[in-house]
């Protein structure tokens, strides 16, 4: 799923392609996109495109009339952007969403999944528009003081709370383990017991992350559209890197899965060496679960003849 440094790349990628320009019309290509019907989405057609921002995960158009087109790019929704085509053309082609055509070129949304997960709403006033805010804080700009109150606020895992769209903004799975790679926290400490120096370097660590990958990600792009947005990147440290050497320490990667995500950590950096249960492999193991990375190492070395 595109992350804050990801929609940041879109936004910035698109701001001056679109911005100051009269979006001609919308072309539907998904039923299930659109999840709005008042105002029509055909009130967007002809309207100039006033400004872009960021909510959470979201991308949203600002239009003349009061008018916002929120778009949610979920797991395996994209963006591309193609010069002037054929008008009949379907940008995309069988996973193409929707297509905003402007003179000067279409932007296209995609989403690359049966599950139909990406969603389009067209909404009119601010007021409507803060219903699409799931109300976490900006992890860009959060001072210490207001990220430790929200950090502690229930307890919960720090992965998990992290990841929580209503206490911070744009942060998921993969950026999550970055963070607290970084910060040398275990994922599955519980936010009322960490301490004051974890809680900084939490903090710290959360914008650093977030501002280096956007940097980044901006420098490799350019001027041209991002067309490589993905959560995992070979210059990431943990994240999708399951038993490849640590960039630290040269510890082999751990994970754990559950559900339909999974938590990238270094035992050595985060966890003093522990290696944290998986539901599923260690309900299956039981006593034979490695506790440490020396048993986790040894049960992996193949047995001697």
């Amino acid at each position: 799923m595109p992350e804050l440094p990801d929609v940041e790349l879109y936004i910035a990628a698109l701001r001056p392609r679109i911005v100051g320009r009269r979006l001609e019309r919308v072309r539907l290509f998904s039923p299930f996109v659109l999840r709005s019907f008042e105002p029509p989405l055909a009130a967007v057609n002809g309207e100039t495109v006033g400004g872009l921002r960021r909510l959470g995960k979201r991308i949203v158009l600002e239009l003349a009339g009061d008018l916002f087109v929120v778009i949610h790019l979920m797991v395996a929704g994209r963006f591309q952007w193609w010069e002037p085509q054929n008008p009949a053309a379907k940008p995309g082609g069988k996973i193409a969403l929707a297509a905003f055509d402007f003179e000067h070129g279409t932007l296209g949304f995609t989403e690359a999944s049966k599950k139909k997960r990406a969603s389009l709403y067209v909404v009119r006033g601010e007021e409507a528009l803060r219903e699409h805010d799931p109300g976490g804080l900006d992890p860009l700009s959060i001072k210490l003081k207001d990220f430790r109150a929200a950090l502690t606020r229930e307890n919960h895992t720090v992965k998990r709370t992290l990841t929580d769209p209503r206490v911070f903004s744009g942060i998921g799975n993969a950026y999550s383990d970055e963070i607290l790679h970084r910060a040398k926290v275990s994922p599955l400490k519980w936010t009322t017991r960490l301490d004051d120096d974890e809680i900084k370097r939490l903090h710290a660590a959360t914008g650093k992350v977030l501002r280096e990958w956007f940097e980044r990600l901006r420098a490799e792009t350019g001027d041209a559209f991002p067309t490589k947005v993905t959560a995992f990147r070979p210059e990431m440290a943990v994240h999708g890197k399951y038993r490849e050497p640590c960039p630290v320490c040269g510890a082999p990667v751990q994970r754990i899965v559950y559900a339909e995500n999974e938590a990238n950590y270094c035992a050595r950096c985060q966890t003093d060496g522990k290696v944290l249960a998986d539901r599923s492999l260690s309900q299956l193991l039981k006593d034979d679960w490695p506790r440490t990375l020396e048993e986790w190492e040894a049960m992996r070395k193949p047995r001697a003849e």
